[in-house]
């Protein structure tokens, strides 16, 4: 059963991943990335000077979309995907976060390339009810 805690992170991380990457509001994203932010993504430079610069960098069309949001006491689960991103697949994402004081303070990561129907052995989506790229 979630508390009002874990409910209170999960839709702390949604507004976050939105205001960061979305709308790309570095001003309002310090409120929510620790200036002693961790992070341990192969993809991502240390710190939260590292994640704003990956932003900073990436194309004017990067999206993320929520799936999935899971908390379990400080850790929030988000399951989503990064489209528009300079890549020829949209990345779905397992990001792990960790927050104390309000914050995050530590990531991690699991970036998968999204598949077409033909390439899914399963025959099931990665992300959402529907395959967005055409077999």
């Amino acid at each position: 059963m979630s508390t009002e805690t874990e409910r209170g992170n999960k839709a702390m991380a949604l507004e976050a991943f939105d205001t960061l990457f979305n709308r790309r509001d570095y001003v309002t994203a310090e409120k929510f990335w620790s200036p002693e932010y961790i992070q341990h993504s192969a993809h991502i430079a240390p710190g939260r000077g590292g994640l704003f610069a990956l932003v900073r960098s990436a194309p004017a069309g990067l999206k993320y979309e929520a799936h999935v949001a899971a908390a379990d006491g400080d850790y929030v689960l988000l399951h989503g995907r990064f489209s528009g991103n300079g890549r020829p697949r949209a990345w779905i994402a397992a990001d792990v976060l960790r927050i104390e004081n309000g914050r995050f303070v530590e990531h991690w990561d699991v970036l998968q390339d999204e598949v077409t129907r033909a390439e899914s052995i399963s025959g099931r989506p990665m992300f959402g009810p529907e395959f967005a790229l055409p077999a």
